[in-house]
């Protein structure tokens, strides 16, 4: 099993990828998480943001694979404590597919990558900076598995 992070987006500061990259790293081998970024289009004055979204929609769906769990992170999503994402964890493990977390751009995301939607995760009511999502979701990713395998970190 592996767990995808497909998310539209700019370019982040190296100490987002620094941050990433260090709980991302600390996956074990049998449950690694790969970050796949889809490149945001530029939002001009006149841009046709619906067509800009749509386009970026079938790159994320173009990146999975048939009989992959999508799920996709909304404000209107169920919310999960850390406990609970370590429940959906294990839940993901024993169905042994790829999990793909889907991460829109500043609009959200395209109504197509909705629909295909397996489950629908909201991290906060907040809204959250592109930069901070990636980073919690690998951290949140690396303390439930440490919640799981009994490590102490989470304590």
């Amino acid at each position: 099993m592996r767990i995808r992070l497909i998310s539209v987006a700019s370019r982040m500061p190296r100490w987002v990828e620094q941050g990433y990259a260090e709980y991302a790293k600390r996956m074990p081998a049998d449950l690694p998480v790969e970050l796949v970024e889809i490149p945001l289009a530029t939002r001009g004055k006149n841009a046709d943001v619906a067509r800009l979204m749509r386009r970026e929609g079938e790159q994320m769906l173009a990146a999975t694979q048939p009989g992959d769990r999508i799920v996709t992170l909304e404000v209107e999503g169920r919310p999960w404590s850390t406990e609970a994402l370590a429940e959906q964890l294990e839940n993901w493990r024993l169905e042994a597919r790829t999990v793909n977390l889907m991460v829109g751009g500043p609009e959200g995301l395209p109504a197509e990558v909705m629909a295909r939607s397996d489950q629908r995760w909201s991290l906060s009511p907040l809204t959250l900076p592109h930069p901070l999502v990636r980073i919690l979701l690998a951290e949140q990713l690396y303390r439930a598995w440490t919640i799981l395998t009994r490590h102490p970190y989470h304590k």
